[in-house]
């Protein structure tokens, strides 16, 4: 019979892709002490500093993305840029790593995984939405993200495109996207 800390995870990590912070499980009331005998027991696997997954929990193609955003602890990370375009399937892109967007002042002693692509930036609440639980740019942020950090025109271009027919931007958005990214 799972006691108290696992009973409390399991609903914590219900929205998260089984997924959960240090953090959070404080604030459910579990200790660092029940994280580790979890671990032990293979209840709970350590998957980053700070990040931790339900063993038992199902696998998800996202689970990626919710693990990535989680793993900065203590400020929310949000998927961004590249990440954004693959998730809504706007455009050709296969980001090799999982791009995140994390406030300017995030600092951090903790080395960055490969698999993390950190961006800093002071997101407005206009620039963010949420996708199946979890934290993203909208798709007009992402669409100015990459092609600020020189994502090809052709695929900037796919993306407003794909994102249109999709109904992800207005006309409006899509054609200030156009004529601000495109006009050269």
């Amino acid at each position: 019979m799972p006691g108290f800390a696992y009973r409390s995870l399991q609903e914590l990590a219900a929205d998260q892709y089984g997924y959960f912070t240090t953090a959070q499980a404080r604030e459910w009331g579990v200790t660092t002490m029940s994280l580790v005998m979890m671990a032990r027991r293979n209840a709970a696997e350590r998957v980053s500093h700070g990040v931790y997954r339900l063993v038992g929990h199902p696998v998800s193609p996202l689970a990626s993305y919710i693990e990535a955003t989680l793993w900065p602890c203590g400020t929310q990370g949000v998927l961004s840029h590249e990440s954004v375009l693959a998730l809504y399937e706007v455009s050709d892109v296969s980001p090799a790593a999982v791009h995140i967007t994390v406030p300017r002042t995030f600092r951090t002693h903790r080395a960055v995984p490969r698999r993390i692509v950190l961006h800093r930036a002071e997101l407005k609440s206009a620039d963010l939405d949420v996708f199946e639980g979890i934290p993203v740019t909208t798709i007009e942020r992402a669409i100015h993200d990459c092609a600020a950090t020189n994502l090809g025109p052709e695929l900037v271009r796919q993306a407003i495109h794909e994102a249109r027919g999709k109904g992800l931007l207005t006309k409006a958005a899509t054609e200030r996207l156009l004529a601000t990214l495109l006009s050269e």
